[in-house]
Order: C-alpha cells, then structure tokens, then sequence
C-alpha cells in the first residue's frame, strides 16, 4: 500500500527519513541561526512563549515561511509535492510552523482536528509534521484517531493550551481505542488529513527537546472564510498578549 492509499484509509501516513542527511543538517541549522538572531523583527503573535521571559520556553513561531528564504524555498518544493499527492489536487503551501515542548515546561496537546481552525468549505487540507528531534512516548510523539476523518468535524471547545486553543469538546473512551501512537525519528515526516483527530502528551522526559516543523498546505478546492479566521486569530492575539506569552 502507498503512501496517498494509507493516507486516504486511515487519515494520516508516515514517511520515514523525507528529510536526511545534508537537507536536515542545512534546516537545522537555518533554524538554529534564525531563532538566534531574527526573532525579535518578528511580529509579536508570530512567537509564542509559555513564559515570556524565558527564552527557553519558546513554543512557537508562526509563518516561518514568511520571514526565511530558505524555508520558504523547502516548503514549496517536495513537501509541497507530497501534499499534492496525498490530497490528489493543487495545494496553496499557508503556513510553516516551529514547534517545540521543551522538558518540565510543556503540556498535552489536546484532541483536536486542525481544521476547525482553518474554516474551510470543502475541508481539503494537509499538515505535514516533521521531527527535528527523535519523538516517543516518553517526549510526547502525536497520537491519531484512525479513520476519524471520515465522520467530519467534531464539536470542540476552549483550551487553556499555548498553540492549541481548542479542543475536541466530546473526546471519549472510543476516541481513545482508535488511537495510534506514532514515534518519529528526525526527517520523519507524519502526515494528516485535516480532519484527523490527533493529541499529543507533554514532554515528561528530564532533558529531552521535542521540536518539530508543521507544515499546512489548502487543497486548491478549499474556500476559507478569511473574515471569521482573521477575526478569530485578532481575538486570540490579544488573549495571548494579555496572558504575557507572546
């Protein structure tokens, strides 16, 4: 079975080592180097902390695309050939996400489908999730709900989760016997629908990272509201400003 029959089955593929050797070094290290020295020309709800005045309690940085040439360039080459494959049409790449749950400062991600974030009709989009660093259960590896796309979007609720502001409001025991934990290896690349339901715990481990890349592409049929998600990402801006993380 192929990668775009597992993926169109279960909602979610992986594919080990996408990105090795002298492709994974070059993103390492552009990423190192940009976090270092370019984060603070970012615009403030492009960065998110769990706690602000600690800089190794950095979460998230949004739109990396954006604001690297190098990424960018990554971005829409082969991961966005991937996504095209998977969802069997042209995809727009939207948006290329830095995430990390740093040792003794993370918690779960909750239950949730990405695109209950995304407000699209039809709801054709892909997140590819790459590891930077090796992902278990012991650092919080993703976990998906097999074939939970098949039955649309679920009801979701307010989370108290940096990054995750949402979450599947009726997960249950049934949820929870579909799931599929998925370890990753760095250059691995985990692929979702984004209607899949997934989770993730925190990193429980005493000095480990969990970094990863998140890249989100729209099928080329996908229509967005783009008022009611500016108006829910102005709304969660501030909410995020008053709490001091970003």
């Amino acid at each position: 079975m192929d990668s775009a029959e597992s993926f169109q089955q279960a909602g979610f593929v992986h594919v080990p080592g996408f990105c090795a050797g002298e492709e994974l070094a070059s993103l390492q290290s552009g990423l190192d180097e940009f976090i270092q020295s370019s984060l603070s020309s970012l615009p403030p709800e492009h960065v998110f902390y769990e706690d602000k005045s600690q800089s190794a309690s950095l979460k998230q940085i949004q739109q990396l695309h954006q604001h690297s040439a190098l990424f960018h360039q990554w971005m829409t080459d082969r991961p966005q050939a991937l996504a095209e494959a998977l969802l069997g049409e042209p995809v727009r790449a939207m948006n290329l996400q830095y995430f990390n749950k740093a040792p003794g400062m993370s918690r779960p991600t909750p239950p949730h489908q990405d695109g209950f974030y995304f407000m699209l009709e039809p709801c054709r989009a892909v997140t590819l999730w790459m590891a930077l660093d090796a992902v278990d259960k012991e650092n919080g590896c993703v976990r998906y709900v097999r074939g939970s796309y098949h039955a649309g979007l679920r009801p979701h609720q307010r989370t108290n989760t940096l990054g995750f502001s949402q979450g599947i409001a009726d997960y249950g025991a049934a949820d929870a016997a579909d799931e599929i934990s998925c370890p990753a290896e760095p250059g691995d690349v985990l692929a979702h629908h984004a209607l899949t339901i997934h989770r993730a715990d925190g990193n429980q481990s005493a000095n480990r990272q969990r970094r990863a890349l998140g890249l989100i592409f729209y099928g080329q049929s996908a229509q967005e509201d783009a008022v009611a998600h500016a108006a829910y990402q102005e709304q969660l801006a501030e909410e995020m400003k008053s709490a001091g993380r970003i």
